[in-house]
């Protein structure tokens, strides 16, 4: 790593932060990327590339991308897997905000993170936190389209060029193509820059609610007397459960289970004291009765218990049927109804020449039968009346010949 430049430095350091943000990379791979970030550091450090007095526009564009170190350092702190998490946390913090501190001095944060971040000093509401956020990721999809994009017409660049040097010499239209692509890289350079902000405020918010939580467990360990639970404690307890299952397990084969009580009476007489729980009931009702403790459930053998009993009887009639049957009742009633009104509107609605016949049904046989009867009677009184006219019997009325 000694004879590397840093060129070659950074290029390694950010192949391991690719590979650590896609989930491929070991811990061995992220302790060798945290190293190589720290001697690129030290040597930027070395070289003075950057100084506070200069702005974004003075910085050349070969040394954009070094920018990045302190958040690759950050990032890559952030997965080291050890012991003490929350010096994790720290040292990922310190890194993630000496990246933002020195893009603020440059002027590439925007006014919306500085304006949310001296809120956070006191209480910023859930809305103002909900803004912010929904803006970070409209500005983290914009970086995301616009490199995808300076990529593709990379791309296309690149594959007519190629194209173009086959056919005909360099000439001297080419140096623009060049200032074209030094513009594009600085362009791209500029839009990772503000893609890695918005990925750096993110864990910057979750590590300082990491760290928070470690605090309070910590302190919770000082005060219950235990800094650390070891293995051993926790071995000793997982063994202590798993034998007092193994007991209940075998005390539960020789016990009876207690049988539910599902009589709401029942249950408030054992509350009660009445009764007992081991007591057989047969869940049978009688209507409540009212008056002297002593003379309820009892025999009432004379006219002075009788009496006595009436004492304290309500004056309304008691109901004479439950909630419940009372609904089926109206259940049914609505139902008949319902059919009714369905019969009576069925029968409004038909019209005579779409009916089809009538079939005659055993209760109206005898009605059709006798209509029938009755309309032969009639025909034929009607034939007798045209055969014999009136006064054809009468010899009397007839003239004399």
């Amino acid at each position: 790593m000694e004879e590397l430049t840093l060129p070659a430095l950074f290029e390694q350091a950010a192949k391991i932060h690719s590979y650590a943000s896609n989930g491929s990379a070991d811990q061995e791979m992220v302790r060798k990327g945290v190293e190589t970030l720290v001697r690129c550091d030290e040597m930027i450090s070395r070289l003075g590339l950057f100084s506070t007095n200069e702005t974004k526009e003075e910085i050349s564009t070969s040394y954009l991308k070094y920018l990045l170190v302190p958040y690759f350092h950050g990032m890559l702190s952030e997965k080291i897997a050890g012991d003490d998490r929350l010096q994790v946390t720290k040292n990922s913090q310190d890194q993630l905000k000496e990246f933002i501190t020195f893009c603020e001095g440059m002027e590439l944060v925007p006014d919306e993170e500085i304006e949310g971040t001296m809120r956070n000093g006191g209480n910023s509401s859930a809305a103002i936190t909900r803004a912010k956020k929904i803006a970070r990721f409209r500005r983290q999809k914009a970086s995301e389209l616009k490199l995808q994009e300076i990529k593709e017409r990379k791309e296309r660049r690149q594959q007519s060029l190629r194209a173009a040097a086959t056919s005909s010499p360099i000439d001297a239209g080419d140096e623009d193509t060049l200032d074209d692509d030094s513009e594009e890289e600085r362009e791209a350079w500029f839009t990772t820059i503000s893609l890695s902000l918005c990925k750096a405020f993110d864990l910057l918010e979750m590590l300082k609610k990491e760290e928070e939580m470690l605090l309070m467990v910590k302190e919770r360990q000082q005060q219950d007397g235990d800094n650390e639970v070891t293995r051993q404690n926790l071995d000793e307890r997982s063994m202590k459960v798993e034998s007092w299952h193994q007991n209940a397990a075998l005390k539960a084969r020789f016990s009876t289970p207690v049988q539910p009580i599902t009589c709401a009476a029942f249950a408030q007489d054992v509350i009660e004291g009445r009764a007992n729980v081991s007591d057989a009931h047969d869940h049978s009702h009688h209507p409540p009765m009212f008056g002297p403790a002593s003379l309820v459930g009892g025999r009432l053998t004379s006219e002075r218990e009788r009496m006595a009993a009436k004492v304290f009887q309500p004056s309304h009639r008691m109901p004479t049927m439950s909630i419940e049957e009372a609904g089926l009742a109206e259940m049914e009633i609505m139902n008949k109804w319902q059919e009714k009104n369905k019969e009576l509107f069925e029968e409004a609605t038909s019209s005579w020449h779409n009916d089809g016949p009538k079939i005659p049904t055993s209760n109206n046989k005898d009605e059709e039968e006798e209509d029938e009867a009755a309309e032969e009677k009639a025909r034929a009184w009607d034939d007798w009346k045209d055969e014999n006219p009136r006064g054809a019997g009468n010899s009397k009325l007839t003239p004399c010949g």
